[in-house]
């Protein structure tokens, strides 16, 4: 979730300069934990910055609430309702607020190299209404994980390239004993990225290239209906029912062991590495008449600036700092997701580390990645629509038909009312 400059003029503050313009300031920073346990929680990762930051800027406090992804865009979403709005908000869509003018430009609060610095894929994902106001946060893209070992206990020489390939090695693995062959999260945590990888590589998606919503395209009631029949109808998918089934909990299966094939992002490389897991990737494989690897998933994660406390110098400050290129770097390290700024990425690129070699095949796909219409401003309504309802439409009583046009129906309504820039 993300965006680049959207005028080149003279910008509230200057990076690094280290004044804030007042003193006594606390800002409020709500943010998502990327962490898969306590040891390594957000809070941590941002309460060593805050007051790494505080050391530079006395007169400044960074107030640091963290929260699940199951939780966070709710709570924010509840205080800004309250007219209790932090300053900072590090969530999943930022449109919505724009639209309603309770963000900062980020050319308000920006140095003009740290906003040149979001590269332009990105840079433009952030825009509402020609204008920037969502900051990129962090970036991943998604690829088909699969265990080396359970494949070749199961006697799969090679992985799969075609859903066909990925259902006889789902019933192979199946037949071995494995617990998820493959891994459907369609839980509330996550649920509309692994929905949007799975109806890309059947060759449609959210919306069009005009960004009109296309939810219960053909192609994506085809996509569910295969997944519902081909996938989950035949005991493929685990105990766990999709709708049931969150992503975290899927991939700590993986890291377990317990799964075949799951689609991931570069976090689950560490989560299976510590584990002992060993495995490979490929690209999401795609339908019958598709070109495999041509329909990559992009996610991006967004930082919005709320006015209503007024503290635009403070803030502009502090972001200064967050996206300098070391902070950058240690946060993606940490996580292990994609730098969301062109230095830190070069970086990365020229790095020698091993844990930097391993995300280059995700860096690279970044550029051409298909993100989500975050700049529509009914997105994040729909999100949560899609969260809350898609994993019925693959359950034995479930009509894909239905539940994509009902979202669709949903969604062309939420658009009508709003505008999209």
């Amino acid at each position: 979730m993300i965006a680049v400059v959207s005028t080149m003029g003279m910008t509230a503050v200057l990076g690094g300069c280290g004044a804030t313009g007042s003193s006594d300031v606390t800002l409020r920073l709500v943010a998502a934990d990327y962490g898969d346990s306590a040891a390594n929680s957000s809070q941590k990762y941002w309460d060593k910055l805050a007051r790494a930051y505080e050391a530079q800027h006395s007169g400044v406090k960074i107030d640091v609430s963290v929260y699940s992804w199951n939780d966070v865009d709710r709570k924010v979403k509840a205080m800004v309702a309250a007219d209790k709005a932090p300053d900072l908000a590090q969530i999943g869509s930022y449109a919505d607020y724009a639209a309603a003018g309770k963000l900062y430009e980020a050319g308000d609060l920006l140095s003009i190299p740290v906003q040149a610095d979001f590269p332009s894929q990105l840079a433009e994902a952030g825009q509402w209404n020609h204008a920037q106001y969502g900051i990129p946060f962090a970036a991943s893209t998604r690829v088909l994980f699969y265990n080396k070992t359970l494949f070749s206990e199961a006697g799969i020489t090679t992985p799969p390239t075609t859903w066909t390939e990925l259902a006889a090695d789902a019933k192979a693995l199946d037949a071995n004993g494995v617990k998820y062959p493959y891994a459907l999260p369609l839980g509330p945590e996550e649920a509309q990225a692994e929905t949007m990888q799975w109806l890309l590589s059947g060759g449609s998606g959210y919306t069009d290239d005009t960004g009109t919503y296309t939810i219960n395209s053909s192609q994506n009631i085809d996509t569910l209906t295969w997944l519902k029949d081909e996938l989950v109808g035949k005991g493929l998918t685990g105990p766990t029912a999709p709708g049931k089934l969150n992503r975290a909990t899927a991939f700590a299966a993986f890291a377990d062991g317990q799964v075949g094939m799951i689609n991931g992002h570069p976090t689950l490389i560490k989560q299976a590495e510590k584990k002992g897991v060993k495995f490979g990737t490929v690209a999401m494989p795609a339908r019958a008449g598709q070109p495999t690897g041509t329909a990559s998933m992009g996610v991006a994660d967004w930082m919005a600036a709320f006015k209503q406390n007024g503290h635009a110098d403070q803030v502009g400050d502090f972001l200064n700092y967050v996206y300098s290129e070391k902070n950058v770097l240690s946060f993606s390290r940490e996580y292990g997701l994609l730098p969301v700024t062109t230095s830190a990425s070069q970086a990365m690129t020229d790095s020698t580390q091993p844990q930097d070699k391993q995300l280059r095949p995700f860096l690279e796909q970044l550029p051409t990645s298909q993100l989500y219409p975050a700049g529509k401003t009914s997105w994040a309504a729909i999100s949560a629509d899609i969260k809350k309802q898609i994993g019925t439409a693959v359950t034995s009583t479930g009509n894909p038909t239905t539940v994509l046009t009902r979202l669709q129906a949903e969604a062309s309504l939420a658009d009508s009312r709003t505008s999209t820039g």
